[in-house]
């Protein structure tokens, strides 16, 4: 595990280790690409990016790694009330709120990174940045390019997968 990655786990260890984010792996986001790797992917490339910005890396990190916390079959038409797309930020900012404190730029983050479709204007420069990287970072996994279970992996997040399952201690990094 490389410096960055050491300081992204150290920002957002506390979410790392709950059973709300490691239950992200349940569900398939982009075709076989679990929302846990994809949250992964873009919190991690979010931090990264804020850090060369000079931006506030923490909320980017934890606003990148929450964005998609909405915890259901984004397939299974009951699980939600209309159109996922224009739904799932606000389900993510819900279910953000319960599991941690929240800043303002964070739910902001949360509420706009599908816009313009998603309904928030993005009010922050950390807000923009991580709405430009999820779409990056969805590009790159629908088009195969890249596959963000590696990072999981290298990361050492471990995913709860099935319903039955034990929760798994927390990561050894924490």
């Amino acid at each position: 595990m490389n410096h960055y990655m050491k300081e992204f786990c150290q920002t957002t260890g506390e979410l790392l280790g709950s059973e709300q984010v490691r239950m992200m792996g349940r569900w398939c986001h982009h075709n076989r690409i679990t929302t846990l790797d994809h949250s992964l992917f873009v919190a991690y490339w979010s931090f990264r990016a804020a850090r060369a910005l000079g931006l506030d890396e923490t909320a980017a990190a934890r606003g990148g790694l929450l964005h998609d916390l909405y915890l259901y079959d984004s397939r299974d038409k009951s699980a939600h009330p209309g159109w996922q797309c224009f739904d799932h930020p606000r389900a993510a900012a819900r279910n953000a709120q319960e599991l941690t404190d929240l800043s303002d730029k964070e739910r902001n983050i949360i509420l706009s990174h599908m816009w313009p479709l998603g309904g928030a204007l993005p009010r922050s420069m950390e807000a923009w940045l991580v709405d430009v990287v999820d779409t990056l970072c969805a590009g790159l996994e629908l088009s195969g390019i890249y596959d963000p279970s590696r990072l999981r992996r290298r990361l050492g997040v471990e995913p709860i997968t099935e319903a039955s399952e034990e929760p798994s201690p927390a990561p050894a990094f924490l």
